[in-house]
């Protein structure tokens, strides 16, 4: 590799020159990529209710559907508002009880049931069906073009308003992220690094790999808006440890070969790469376990993440040493003191009483462990959303007005009869929660005939293969009271079509629940499994595994579980991939110290020596490393107002700073106390002589053996 690190030096500026000429094609693969603002999307595509979705777009032409409120408007401006919505692009249809019959028609030959649907004391509701998607962006179109069309008396709410209102939330904010993160990181690295500069040419290198990143996402067809805005920052925090890694593999170089510079970085670059590539394998695998959740959302989350390693480590080793050898002479003056605490006092200390450290471990265990098996989660996406939000405000008054939280859609076989229909519907009103099941049967009241009604409705409601019924529900989508309500409404359906299905936010909400609750099991195992197999290779020990994946695993347990103590619910994703994130970015810092651990033993040192030395030389690293991940996610978090990814920003910088804690006092302890144990199960722990005389005195007694045979 230091033939790889010479040729990096010789072509520095032409190394500079490619890759800022690789920005133009990456920030086109940004500024083109799609992003998709509806997570319920990643559902897998073979579910029921993922197949109903299908169904309503491809025999109903519609694939999502909106309740527009309209207030204190009269009748016939209703009507005209109704027209004017009908031409725009993407609205399918729009259903109003003038669909039904004429607005000159008294009120009282609409079915009392029938008026009720559509009319509050405050005003007036209507159905509009649009023919794409809910998150597609044809949909998002027409919802803009809804609300500049309509008045400020008029409201519209479901999924479609809600996943609107969340992309232009986050289109705001997501630069925001970035500035944050960046002044953050700068102001914690300009104070731990020797320069002022360096922290600059650390985020323009890393700025570059997060660009090409971003841009070859585009590749990927879509990301997800959580994706998207946490690319950068989550990119950011992981990667910035290999820069560190470099700088300080440069300083070390330049004092073996003093004044030789160009010398000294091809050497840095050669043991950096070594031993960054070691560092981002356990990374990259700890993304790589979410690509196998079947809600594909870790799947998008864990490609891009992973891609993003892989750009961080190429950019290290070759923007990067260019990058500093051009700034040279701006590096030197702006050079200063870091300030960070003496470590070796609390080397000793951690050493001497790492007893009291084992305590603590051994005391703080079971509320962790406790916690976290008991912080609550949440599923409904647009509870913690910001209450000023367009949507937000039409939800709420749907839910005061006209009683409504969610409406399910039902997809019954057309051969069903009508009679059959009825005694269905009226079954599936008297479920608990259940406010009105609305059909076409039930539009066709006494006083409407059949024949009187349009083709506009009956289409609306009724193809060759299926017939719709909209079911209104009282219960908040994902509570237990709803998804009790899904699984009577199904068992309903089921006696009069085997093969009806229920869609919408609701059914889909609570299939997400079992779904993730699978995936939450099946990511834990996978990347404790993968991170164990590659700390039993790089070490070649059969302990050393179970006590450094331990070791993280208990500091995921404890920034899990601080939410349940404080009363916090989380979004579920968090409690999903919080803890693959967690422990395969900073287990990291175990793996340095135990590095150095092992060298020392390896040198013939004792126990309390090894240990001593490893935590004074790595420390230091490990505190540097977590503060900036803790920079680089804090700011984001405190200042993101969808709680998506403010929770899974603050959980991020939490766990980095737990982590560190825990490396650093509990980890030393860890290896005073199995020492004896970790020499024994691994390779590479003891001198060679030590080494050699027990391969001797085995070889020995089986001859003796032998001879006594």
């Amino acid at each position: 590799m230091v033939q790889f690190g010479k040729k990096v030096v010789k072509y520095r500026i032409v190394i500079l020159i490619i890759s800022v000429l690789l920005l133009i094609p990456s920030v086109l693969g940004y500024v083109n990529t799609r992003v998709n603002y509806d997570v319920l999307t990643y559902l897998p595509k073979d579910i029921e209710t993922m197949k109903g979705q299908d169904i309503m777009v491809e025999d109903f032409g519609t694939g999502a559907f909106s309740m527009f409120i309209v207030d204190g408007m009269e009748s016939k401006d209703v009507v005209k508002l109704k027209e004017d919505i009908e031409k725009i692009e993407h609205v399918e249809n729009v259903l109003w009880y003038d669909s039904v019959m004429d607005i000159s028609v008294p009120e009282s030959m609409l079915p009392d049931e029938l008026y009720e649907v559509f009319n509050s004391d405050t005003g007036t509701m209507m159905a509009i069906f649009f023919d794409e998607g809910t998150s597609a962006d044809g949909t998002m179109d027409a919802i803009e073009a809804i609300r500049k069309t309509a008045g400020k008396q008029c409201f519209l709410s479901g999924m479609s308003a809600i996943v609107t209102d969340t992309k232009n939330l986050a289109e705001k904010e997501t630069p925001l992220y970035v500035l944050i993160a960046v002044a953050l990181a700068v102001l914690v690295l300009g104070i731990t690094m020797e320069s002022f500069f360096v922290p600059v040419l650390f985020l323009l290198s890393i700025g570059m790999a997060i660009l090409y990143n971003l841009g070859s996402n585009y590749f990927l067809g879509e990301i997800s808006y959580i994706t998207k805005a946490l690319a950068a920052v989550l990119q950011l925090g992981v990667t910035l440890d290999y820069s560190i890694f470099l700088m300080h593999s440069y300083e070390e170089q330049q004092i073996r070969y003093h004044g030789d510079k160009k010398r000294a970085m091809a050497h840095a670059i050669s043991h950096t790469f070594s031993s960054v590539v070691g560092s981002s394998v356990t990374t990259i695998a700890g993304f790589i376990a979410l690509c196998f959740m079947s809600f594909t959302l870790g799947l998008d989350i864990g490609v891009v993440m992973a891609k993003g390693v892989v750009f961080g480590v190429i950019a290290c080793v070759t923007v990067l040493p260019s990058m500093i050898l051009c700034c040279d002479k701006v590096i030197e003056k702006t050079k200063h003191k870091p300030l960070l605490p003496d470590i070796g006092k609390l080397s000793q200390k951690v050493t001497k009483r790492y007893l009291w450290y084992v305590a603590a471990f051994l005391i703080l265990l079971f509320p962790a462990v406790y916690g976290n098996n008991h912080t609550g989660v949440y599923y409904n996406l647009d509870e913690t959303l910001p209450k000023e939000l367009p949507s937000i405000i039409a939800n709420e008054k749907l839910k005061e007005d006209y009683e409504m939280n969610t409406t399910h859609i039902l997809l019954l076989d057309s051969s069903v009869p009508s009679s059959d229909v009825g005694k269905m519907l009226k079954k599936i009103e008297k479920v608990d929660g259940v406010k009105w099941a609305l059909g076409l049967d039930k539009l066709v009241g006494p006083g409407i005939p059949s024949d009187m009604l349009p083709e506009s409705v009956t289409g609306m409601l009724k193809t060759d293969k299926y017939q719709m019924v909209m079911v209104n529900s009282l219960y908040k989508v994902a509570s237990d009271e709803v998804n009790q309500q899904i699984a009577e409404i199904n068992e309903i359906m089921d006696q009069y079509d085997e093969k009806a299905m229920l869609v919408g936010e609701g059914p889909l909400t609570a299939d997400l629940i079992t779904i993730t609750d699978k995936d939450f099991r099946t990511v834990s195992v996978v990347s404790i499994g993968i991170i164990f197999i590659i700390i039993l290779i790089l070490f070649q020990s059969i302990s050393l595994p179970f006590i450094l994946v331990g070791v993280i695993e208990f500091a995921i347990f404890v920034n899990m579980g601080i939410p349940f103590y404080t009363g916090t619910t989380l979004p579920f994703v968090a409690s999903i991939v919080i803890g693959t994130i967690q422990l395969g970015s900073t287990v990291d810092y175990a793996i340095l110290m135990t590095t150095r651990y092992k060298r020392e033993r390896s040198q013939g040192r004792s126990k309390y020596d090894a240990v001593t030395i490893a935590h004074q030389a790595s420390a230091q690293s490990i505190m540097v490393s977590a503060l900036s991940f803790f920079a680089a996610t804090v700011g984001v978090g405190l200042y993101s107002n969808i709680d998506m990814i403010s929770s899974l920003c603050i959980l991020m910088a939490r766990g980095a700073i737990i982590s560190m804690v825990v490396v650093v006092l509990i980890l030393p302890s860890m290896f005073m106390v199995f020492d004896r144990v970790i020499v024994k199960t691994s390779r590479g722990f003891l001198p060679k002589r030590s080494q050699d005389k027990k391969k001797e005195k085995h070889t020995g007694s089986d001859s003796m053996t032998e001879c006594m045979q």
